[in-house]
Parts: C-alpha cells; sequence; structure tokens
C-alpha cells in the first residue's frame, strides 16, 4: 500500500515550511484531486495565532468542483512508504494544490471532519493546533475525480501550515 502526505505549500528546502495566508474569508488551503480512490488516513494545521477576533472554522471536505489553487509540482508530495505518485493525484491548477485564488461553485460536498475556534484573545495556543489521525475503520475515502480540500474560514487572516496524509 502506497501512503503519501502534502502540506499547503512547495517542498521546504533551504527555509521551513512557510505559513500560508488565510484570508478574511473561506479559502481554500490545500486540495487534492484523486485519479483512483484514496483512503484519508489524517490531517491537521497549525495557525501562527490562536487568537480570532471572529468565528473561524476549518474543515476537511470532498467536493464536486475544483478550486483554483497553485499546482503541486511532483516533488512537493511527499512518499511515506512508496516512491511512485503517478497513480494518485491529478496535478495542476483546476485538481491538487494550495493556496486557492478562485474557489469556484460547489455543488455537492461531504463533510469529513471540522473544527470550529473560539473567539478572543484568550485561546490557548493548543487551540492553534489540530491534529487528526482517523481509526482505521473510520477513514474517509475520496472516490476518483473527486476534490478534497482543507477550507479555512476566517474572520481575519492569519498564516497557517496544513497537511494531509492519505494511501491508495
Amino acid at each position: 500500500m502506497s501512503k503519501y502526505k502534502a502540506f499547503n505549500g512547495p517542498f521546504p528546502t533551504t527555509a521551513a515550511q512557510a505559513s500560508v495566508a488565510t484570508g478574511a474569508t473561506i479559502k481554500t488551503m490545500l486540495q487534492l484531486k484523486a485519479t483512483s480512490g484514496l483512503i484519508i488516513t489524517g490531517w491537521g494545521y497549525s495557525l501562527d495565532t490562536a487568537d480570532t477576533t471572529a468565528a473561524a472554522t476549518v474543515e476537511l471536505v470532498e467536493t464536486d468542483v475544483a478550486a483554483t489553487v497553485t499546482a503541486f509540482a511532483a516533488g512537493d508530495v511527499t512518499a511515506l512508504a512508496t516512491p511512485s505518485l503517478a497513480s494518485s493525484l491529478t496535478l495542476g491548477t483546476a485538481a491538487s494544490g494550495y493556496t486557492a485564488s478562485a474557489e469556484g461553485t460547489i455543488t455537492a460536498t461531504d463533510m469529513f471532519d471540522a473544527v470550529k475556534l473560539p473567539i478572543g484573545a484568550a485561546a490557548s495556543p493548543q487551540q492553534g493546533i489540530y491534529t487528526r489521525q482517523f481509526l482505521k475503520d473510520e477513514r474517509p475515502y475520496l472516490p476518483a475525480g473527486k476534490f478534497l480540500r482543507v477550507r479555512a474560514t476566517m474572520g481575519v487572516t492569519m498564516g497557517m501550515i496544513c497537511w494531509i496524509s492519505w494511501m491508495e
């Protein structure tokens, strides 16, 4: 079984993984398009600050329409077990990538997970970090041709690093 992980940015080389600005409205931070079915094993994010002055939600959602994203290069996806990427994802600005510039008009979704962040400067730093490893019998399945997104709906712009891990 092949296992992979991708972050919402290019693969870091001489510098650390960079945070990406969320924006003040809904924004797809990371998107995968499956060419064959993917089994999602986990996902997560960290925020530069957990202090939110307005409602904030981060969600893992399957959609039927692509966001317009910065396309992954093959080297931006980490093979955790098998080094072949060819059958896992479709790469491209309307396929797999990060930091959406347009959301597209979605007509159908399946929600796999969602996190609501509390409002206020009293939020603890731990509230800005989330990791979910799905139990074996609860792992979401992304069918071929569908899109998996980490979407952030923030009332204020903040920096985020997010990731998805999967196997096929």
